[in-house]
């Protein structure tokens, strides 16, 4: 699935999933220990449900589901949704969910919360194999629950052709907030912006992160967004905003940032991997290269990660195949045939150098993986979180202590209610 776009439903899923919640809570949905008291292995088709990015990506599961099945004897179907975040939600509300499926971070938050998946992370090979980032947003109450799919960071892209009319070099390339602030200034011209960026946290808390800032905890049970390294980090972003070198897309005519960008309306913007579809399909003609995130004031590097996991739920009958299926789709072999086929990195550390070599121009994402941190995901924060995304859309007009006090308030009073 395309990231960014499963970063868009999250809102859509967190309200189907009050239908699941409401099942679980009556005793008729999912027992709140999502492990099973012996591994169901079933004798059925194990259904497969993806929300495919298109037709290379569904052929390319499709054709690892026939591989499994020639080596296991195991049927496999898979199926891809036309509304991947309804189909689960009734899935589980009905306890007829598939047996293995795509999960967002913040959507696996709010399952794992209800007892609705099984935790079997530690059953497949080699776990401590994933990116540790990884393995964080899939991990709920100390449980490491489903194997990370694939997934992103966040790069800073550069239209090559801008730069070298600005007289640019690639000894220009910024690796410091003041380098950014200078080049981005230096690429704005009256009819393009120099830096563009998602106005959402998904586009912004990497400079707080660069900042030595934090957000949540990783056990979910403190926040600290009030934090003056991050009043400080959010006072650099609305700088640039104020000074005319850093617009939103919405200001550039544009639905997002990578479109901006392909439009020329900004010669650099700070995005993931998914840029590279776009590029190919909407704007083939344009050149650009890609560079690790500039560091923060105290040369702390950070960047954002994005990422889906192949979730299995606690009810499924036939778990145990479940995870073999998923043991086999997580392996080296398979996730690099799954990079070629669709364009996405291998969330196993063991393929890093297999990867790089063979998408060299995409390098600069997967070499950030040690600096990486999960999106913001916290069960029952659809809400708090869509708040913090209005009010980071207005933040050329806002104080950004405001901004951050209102943030951590909200936050806090989710991490409260789930004790």
């Amino acid at each position: 699935m395309n990231i960014r776009h499963s970063r868009i439903a999250v809102a859509a899923l967190a309200a189907g999933l009050i239908a699941v919640t409401a099942a679980c809570s009556s005793g008729g949905g999912f027992s709140s220990n999502s492990t099973p008291s012996s591994g169901t292995t079933g004798s059925g088709t194990l259904k497969v449900l993806i929300g495919s990015s298109g037709a290379a990506e569904t052929a390319a599961v499709k054709a690892a589901a026939a591989a499994f099945t020639k080596q296991s004897g195991v049927k496999v179907e898979v199926t891809a949704a036309q509304n991947l975040t309804q189909q689960i939600s009734q899935g589980m509300a009905a306890n007829t969910p598939p047996d293995v499926f795509y999960l967002d971070t913040s959507s696996f938050q709010n399952y794992a919360k209800t007892g609705a998946l099984y935790a079997y992370g530690d059953k497949v090979s080699n776990p401590n194999d994933f990116f540790p980032a990884l393995k964080t947003a899939f991990t709920y109450n100390n449980h490491f629950y489903c194997a990370p799919k694939d997934w992103s960071t966040l790069g800073l892209v550069v239209n090559t052709d801008d730069w070298a009319k600005a007289g640019l070099s690639a000894a220009d390339v910024p690796t410091t907030w003041d380098q950014l602030a200078a080049v981005a200034k230096k690429l704005t011209t009256g009819g393009r912006v120099g830096l563009t960026l998602d106005p959402t946290h998904s586009g912004i808390d990497e400079f707080l992160l660069q900042n030595g800032g934090t957000l949540i905890s990783d056990d979910k049970k403190s926040a600290a967004f009030g934090s003056q390294q991050n009043i400080d980090a959010l006072t650099y972003v609305k700088k640039l905003a104020t000074e005319g070198s850093m617009k939103y897309p919405s200001a550039l005519s544009a639905g997002w940032n990578g479109e901006a960008f392909g439009k020329n309306k900004a010669a650099m913007t700070i995005v993931g991997n998914w840029i590279d579809g776009a590029m190919k399909s909407d704007y083939p003609s344009v050149k650009y290269k890609v560079y690790e995130l500039p560091a923060g004031p105290t040369g702390t590097k950070a960047t954002n990660s994005f990422t889906n996991c192949w979730a299995i739920p606690a009810k499924s009958a036939s778990q145990a195949n479940a995870v073999k299926l998923v043991d086999f789709l997580t392996s080296v072999d398979q996730q690099m045939a799954f990079a070629k086929a669709f364009g996405v990195m291998p969330s196993r550390q063991s393929a890093k150098d297999q990867w790089t070599s063979a998408f060299g121009n995409d390098a600069a994402f997967l070499s950030q993986a040690a600096n990486a941190h999960p999106d913001l995901a916290l069960a029952g924060g659809a809400q708090a979180v869509s708040d913090y995304d209005a009010k980071l859309a207005q933040l050329a007009t806002t104080d950004p202590k405001t901004i951050l006090s209102s943030v951590q308030k909200n936050i806090t009073a989710v991490i409260a209610q789930n004790g």
